[in-house]
């Protein structure tokens, strides 16, 4: 009914068919506590795909750990507590640069009211050819993995085993409607190639970037756990209990004594994540625990 905009009713003798047009916005928290980054999203949030599919965009909020952006939320949050301390007649006050609350409702309103954008053909080759020629190289990847399904248009491939979001037709149809909807913004009964490209980036960067099970390791190779048990090892043979090191002199080493980097990185991650391993100074130096 999400994709549809339409549910079915078969209540007390009456069968109907009714429009549902509305948006829905879902958060989940990880089953984990803490989003684990050796697991898909499926894992995290234990969700079926097939629910996890019919949302349009997917995006993942991750606790990085960065002294940096920790101070920019830290002064976001005191200005919010100091900001209610202020008289409400200061508080209306606005920027030139803010749009009034009230101002952007009438605005999306209007929108709603007046504009029903629908694509040119331009921007239908575009996303069309788009969609093709990404099917396409995946099924070239699926035709030389055995056991894989074409139903699968995003893929990664740990340790033999698929775990991704199923990409299929409804997930076209979620882009025409992020297409048509940044036309709707402009006020246009239109949407372009612009608007198609806006709306494959953000597709790129939410449910794209959340099927991947390693975001921070896309594209370093497929990750075996046998490797990464190796580098386990290897990790607690080098760190003696309470003693701490750099990342990249630790990686430097095990790279000296033929470990992959990636495999490497996966050890030291999966450490973490048991509690055997404690990271400092933003993730730059390690400390063993336990």
């Amino acid at each position: 009914a999400m994709e549809q905009q339409t549910i079915s009713i078969a209540k007390a003798g009456i069968t109907t068919v009714l429009n549902c047009r509305t948006s829905v916005l879902a958060a989940a928290n990880p089953v984990f506590g803490r989003y684990d980054d050796l697991k898909d999203v499926n894992e995290n949030i234990n969700l079926m795909t097939t629910i996890l599919s019919r949302f349009d965009c997917i995006f993942i909020v991750r606790d990085v750990r960065d002294v940096n952006r920790d101070l920019e939320i830290a002064r976001n949050v005191m200005n919010v507590h100091m900001g209610a301390s202020v008289p409400k007649e200061d508080r209306s006050k606005t920027s030139p640069h803010e749009i009034p609350v009230e101002k952007l409702k009438r605005f999306i309103n209007f929108c709603r009211a007046r504009c029903t954008p629908r694509l040119n053909k331009e921007a239908a080759a575009t996303l069309s050819s788009h969609y093709v020629h990404i099917r396409n190289q995946v099924r070239i990847t699926l035709a030389e993995t055995p056991g894989s399904s074409m139903r699968y248009f995003h893929t990664t491939f740990i340790d033999n085993t698929r775990r991704a979001i199923p990409i299929t037709i409804r997930q076209l149809e979620a882009i025409v409607r992020l297409s048509e909807s940044l036309a709707k913004m402009r006020l246009s009964n239109e949407a372009t190639v612009t608007d198609v490209n806006e709306a494959l980036r953000l597709f790129n960067i939410s449910t794209l970037s959340a099927s991947q099970v390693r975001p921070h390791q896309v594209g370093l190779g497929v990750v075996s756990s046998e490797a990464t048990k190796n580098a386990e090892e290897f990790l607690l043979r080098r760190m003696g209990l309470q003693v701490s090191i750099g990342v990249k002199k630790i990686i430097d080493e095990a790279c000296a004594q033929g470990y992959k980097k990636v495999n490497i990185s996966s050890g030291i991650a999966k450490l973490i994540q048991s509690g055997v391993i404690k990271e400092y100074k933003g993730g730059k130096i390690i400390k063993r625990i336990k």
